[in-house]
């Protein structure tokens, strides 16, 4: 079972990049995928997380507005929308999914996870 995340890159800010995650080895078009990041120095943190059939949706409160998750149950794919890009976004990007019940808005509640994509925004 693998997620590879991919779409990362350096913008300026104001800028937009879109990230994706495809699943390959199983499809997890019933179970909640998320996107977390890790920024130099600090620990791996929430930004955005969507149930199974994409109705449901949550983000941290400073992306709200300018990042939109998103998923493709039929092609295994979970997507990451990013305008507005400003400087403190710049952090490895990970996405993941889970299998198991809990709190959808922390890492640990997750069990798979992609090899993460670099964010650099630049000011």
């Amino acid at each position: 079972v693998q997620l590879q995340a991919s779409g990362g890159g350096l913008v300026q800010a104001g800028g937009s990049l879109r990230l994706s995650c495809e699943a390959s080895g199983r499809t997890f078009s019933h179970d909640p995928m998320a996107w977390f990041r890790q920024a130099p120095g600090k620990e791996r943190a929430f930004v955005a997380a969507v149930t199974w059939s994409g109705g449901g949706t949550y983000y941290e409160d400073s992306v709200k507005g300018r990042f939109t998750i998103s998923r493709d149950n039929a092609n295994n794919l979970l997507h990451l929308q990013m305008n507005s890009l400003k400087p403190e976004d710049t952090a490895i990007y990970y996405c993941a999914a889970t299998t198991m019940s809990g709190n959808i808005r922390s890492q640990y509640y997750y069990n798979y996870w992609g090899q993460g994509t670099q964010v650099t925004v630049s000011s």
